[in-house]
């Protein structure tokens, strides 16, 4: 009897052997990580001074080596929040770039 009766306890655990585990899912594509993205101002301050254009915040975006650029027209006011990845440029009422900081 005992011949008989192992084998079909043994089902069960054989059973869960047999599975194995749940493969892994597949790595998101990577993308640019905002450690990519830090703005420097201090090689764009020689555009203080320069007009404030399209062409112009293109290329302090890029030399900055931030994400985003924000404006800072005339008289307003900004939130306060701070991004590693934003170049922030004011200018004045003559469309004259005023300051160019980050965050």
């Amino acid at each position: 009897m005992r011949i008989f009766v192992t084998p079909i306890l043994a089902l069960p655990l054989m059973a869960c052997a047999g599975s194995a585990a749940p493969e892994a899912p597949a790595a998101p594509p990577a993308q640019p990580s905002p450690a990519n993205y830090i703005c420097d101002a201090a090689p764009v301050q020689y555009h203080i001074g320069h007009d404030a254009t399209q062409g112009m915040g293109a290329a302090i975006l890029k030399e900055s080596g931030a994400r985003s650029l924000r404006w800072g027209p005339p008289n307003s006011t900004w939130t306060m929040d701070y991004r590693d990845d934003r170049v922030n440029v004011r200018y004045d009422e003559n469309m004259k770039i005023t300051a160019i900081t980050c965050g």
